[in-house]
């Protein structure tokens, strides 16, 4: 991940958020999170957290649980304890023994990140 942008928002373990959350730095998850989750930077999701929702980010490393769509720009990482149920999309993917993937891959560039489905391939 970057080392030149600090942490801009970090989800504590004791915290919750729904709805969507849309970012530009960098963000550290530890607690739970329902809706949307978009960030041009990078995106860290610890072993004891739960995302339910579409996610996108700039780079990510998944320690914990997702559900949602992942879209990461560059390179995605999952660790041996991540969880994830949807479909991904990645530059690179790393995947660690152990962690769990259920839905479809896509690799290769990703030109829009927060467009979703409305950018030109």
């Amino acid at each position: 991940m970057s080392k030149e942008k600090d942490i801009e928002t970090i989800i504590g373990s004791t915290v919750k958020v729904e709805g969507d959350f849309k970012g530009q730095g960098d963000v550290v998850v530890e607690g739970q999170v329902q809706g949307k989750l978009s960030t041009k930077g990078n995106l860290s999701v610890g072993e004891n957290a739960k995302i339910t929702a579409d996610v996108s980010a700039h780079n990510a490393i998944i320690a914990g649980e997702l559900i949602g769509n992942l879209k990461v720009k560059d390179t995605l990482e999952l660790t041996s304890t991540a969880r994830v149920t949807g479909d991904i999309e990645a530059q690179i993917l790393t995947v660690a023994t152990g962690a769990k993937m259920n839905g479809n891959l896509k690799m290769g560039e990703i030109k829009e990140i927060e467009k979703g489905e409305k950018r030109n391939e």
